[in-house]
């Protein structure tokens, strides 16, 4: 049977666009990771506080390797162009004043955050899915300045809380119909051909995807998650820590089938969190395969995976 850690854990815009603004260029990002109850200030705050700021002013500024030689010759900024890249996007400038106003100890470590932060200096504006809305969500929306950035929570009450607050985060209630309890049959059941056979035209990300008949599929899921193929996906909610709780293991699934029934030639990156626990370690490597996994930082793991479309007979695991 699977053991089952309980932690202190509580649950955690737009299509592509060019973005002619120099990218954030560094990984080291923080994160104010999601705490439905705030904790004392201090210093760790203050230590935290700088280097967001830091981070967002700094690397945001600064130009990438690439663009050096053509800002060294580039002309006075018009006043069209002071207006655009010269200046701290909205976001931005958002996300910094929210950080400087939270009493909150981020729940990611900043080499957990840092693994996410590189795949997203790398690949944005991009589309990026998160399971699980918080505190973090608007560093991650920033990180991705320029993409489409969408937010999946099982708490109506607590999307109502937060996009009150950050009215710009694009979220989505989900409902899930799975409990912890339930990880070892569905693991059972994951194994059968409904879930690992042959990857359908229908079987995950874009336009035309539609869940598979695979019990661990999940199938009550907004419109936007079939709007467009997602590049970049974190897995870090719903609830898993009680048995009567959701669990991800739906939510993983499903992320690794959204991977390969993207576009033929893609890839997709896929990150989970909280994988000292059972279920999040035995269905990640299960699903998501550990052939495909890049590192593991901490609690967090990192899978490249790529598209099953238009390569007949690959296995589901390397």
């Amino acid at each position: 049977m699977l053991q089952f850690y309980v932690s202190n854990r509580l649950p955690s815009t737009h299509h592509k666009t060019p973005c002619r603004c120099p990218k954030l260029s560094q990984a080291n990002q923080s994160s104010e990771m999601k705490l439905k109850s705030s904790n004392s200030a201090g210093k760790p705050k203050l230590l935290f506080l700088g280097f967001v700021v830091a981070v967002f002013l700094l690397f945001f500024l600064l130009p990438s390797n690439n663009s050096s030689s053509s800002v060294a010759n580039r002309s006075p900024a018009s006043g069209d162009q002071r207006d655009g890249c010269a200046k701290i996007p909205p976001s931005l400038a958002h996300s910094i004043i929210h950080y400087a106003t939270l009493n909150i100890t981020p729940q990611q470590t900043l080499e957990e955050v840092s693994v996410t932060a590189r795949v997203l200096q790398r690949r944005s504006p991009c589309n990026f899915l998160v399971f699980g809305l918080g505190h973090d969500s608007l560093m991650w929306s920033a990180l991705n300045h320029g993409g489409r950035t969408v937010f999946l929570e099982e708490d109506e009450q607590w999307i109502a809380r937060v996009t009150k607050k950050s009215p710009t985060l694009e979220a989505y209630h989900v409902r899930y119909g799975t409990k912890v309890r339930e990880a070892e049959e569905l693991m059972e059941k994951g194994k059968s051909s409904d879930c690992t056979g042959a990857v359908a035209e229908e079987a995950g990300g874009g336009a035309s995807s539609r869940p598979s008949g695979c019990e661990l599929a999940l199938t009550d899921l907004p419109s936007a998650f079939y709007e467009v193929e997602w590049d970049v996906i974190m897995v870090d909610a719903p609830t898993g820590y009680v048995a009567d709780a959701p669990g991800r293991m739906g939510a993983i699934y499903t992320a690794g089938m959204v991977a390969r029934g993207r576009s033929a030639g893609g890839t997709t990156d896929v990150m989970v969190h909280d994988v000292d626990r059972a279920v999040e370690d035995r269905f990640s490597m299960a699903f998501l395969c550990g052939g495909y996994m890049k590192e593991e930082v901490g609690k967090l793991r990192h899978f490249t995976i790529p598209s099953h479309r238009g390569s007949p007979g690959i296995k589901f695991c390397p």
